[in-house]
C-alpha cells in the first residue's frame, strides 16, 4: 500500500512538472512586448538599453529561433536535474531559488506559527461554547478578515503600525522586527479560516455521545479536550493546514512585494517583468512540486493521527 501511494505521488509529481513547465513557458511567450528588450533592460537598466543591446541579447540567447526549441532545451536540462541559468543575473536558477527560498520559508514559518497561535485556540474555545457570544463574534471577525485582500491588509498594517504608531519598520530584512508585519499580514487571513475549521470540528465532536459520557464520568473540560477532543479534530486540522499552503503561496507573492521581502514570491514578480523564462519556470516548478510533497505528508499525518479515516 505504501509503495503504491509513493508510486502515485511520483507520477503526480511528473505530471505537475510537465504541466507547470508547459503552462509557464506558454504564458511567458504570450506576454506583450519585445522579450529581448525586457531582458536587456533587466541586465543593464532601462536607461542604458538601445536596439543594439536588445539585438545582442537576442543573438546570445537564441530568441530568434522557434520557441519550441527553447522549450525542448529546458526539458532536456530538467531531465538532468538542471533548471538552467537566469538570463538576467547569469547565475544558475537553482542557486537563485535556494537563496530566495530560505527567506520565504522564514516568513512562511513565522506566519504559520502566528496563525496556529491565533486561530485554532479561538476556534476550539468557540466550538466548546457553540452559539455563544464568542462563537457569534468569531464568525463576524473571521468573515471580515478573510474578505480583506492580502495587499489591503498589508497596507492597513503599514499605515497603522509603522506610519501612525512607529512601532515596526514598513520594509526591510535581516532583523526580527522586519518579519513581524509581513508575517502578521499572512497570519491574520489564515487564522480567520483555521478558527472556523477548528470551531466546526470541535462543535461536532462536543455534540457526540462519547463526549457527554466523559462529562458524566466526571472528567474536567481540560481532560476531555486532551483525551478526546484534540485527537478527533486532528485530521480536520492537518488537512486544513495543507490547504493553507495554497493561501500562503497566494499571499507570499503579494506580501513580499509590498514589504520588500527578498523571497521567492518577490523574485518571481521581478522575473516575470524581466522575461526571465528559466527563473519563472524553475520557481513555478518548485512551487508545484511543493504541493505534491505537502499532499503526501498530509496523507501520512492523517493516517498516523486516525488510521480509521484512511482507507487501506
Amino acid at each position: 500500500m505504501i509503495w503504491r501511494a509513493l508510486g502515485y505521488r511520483l507520477t503526480q509529481a511528473l505530471v505537475v512538472a510537465l504541466l507547470v513547465g508547459v503552462l509557464s513557458f506558454l504564458m511567458m511567450q504570450a506576454l506583450p512586448g519585445d522579450m529581448a528588450f525586457r531582458i536587456a533592460a533587466g541586465r543593464y537598466g532601462y536607461d542604458m538599453v538601445d536596439a543594439a543591446a536588445a539585438a545582442a541579447v537576442r543573438t546570445e540567447l537564441g530568441l530568434d529561433r522557434p520557441a519550441w526549441q527553447g522549450f525542448l532545451i529546458w526539458l532536456g536540462d530538467l531531465a538532468r536535474l538542471d533548471l538552467g541559468v537566469s538570463v538576467i543575473s547569469g547565475r544558475p536558477v537553482w542557486a537563485e531559488i535556494r537563496h530566495q527560498l530560505g527567506a520565504s520559508l522564514h516568513l512562511a514559518g513565522v506566519a504559520v506559527i502566528l496563525s496556529a497561535l491565533i486561530g485554532p485556540p479561538l476556534g476550539i474555545w468557540a466550538g466548546l461554547r457553540a452559539g455563544g457570544w464568542l462563537d457569534r463574534g468569531l464568525l463576524v471577525v473571521s468573515a471580515a478578515l478573510r474578505a480583506v485582500p492580502q495587499f489591503i491588509m498589508g497596507l492597513i498594517l503599514i499605515v497603522l503600525v509603522s506610519i501612525q504608531l512607529g512601532w515596526l519598520p514598513a520594509a526591510g530584512h535581516g532583523q526580527a522586527r522586519h518579519v513581524v508585519l509581513p508575517a502578521l499580514t499572512l497570519a491574520l487571513g489564515m487564522a480567520a479560516v483555521s478558527a472556523r475549521v477548528a470551531r466546526d470540528a470541535m462543535a461536532e465532536v462536543a455534540a457526540r455521545p462519547f463526549y457527554a459520557f466523559g462529562r458524566w464520568k466526571g472528567l474536567t473540560e481540560g481532560q476531555m479536550l486532551r483525551r478526546h477532543g484534540l485527537r478527533n479534530i486532528g485530521v480536520a486540522m492537518v488537512t486544513f493546514l495543507s490547504l493553507q499552503f495554497v493561501m500562503l503561496v497566494e499571499g507570499v507573492v503579494v506580501v513580499e512585494s509590498i514589504f520588500g521581502w527578498p523571497g521567492i514570491g518577490h523574485a518571481l514578480v521581478h522575473a516575470i517583468f524581466g522575461r526571465d523564462v528559466p527563473m519563472v519556470q524553475g520557481t513555478a516548478l518548485l512551487l508545484g512540486l511543493g504541493f505534491v510533497v505537502l499532499n503526501a505528508l498530509t496523507d501520512l499525518l492523517a493516517r498516523l493521527i486516525d488510521p480509521r479515516g484512511i482507507p487501506a
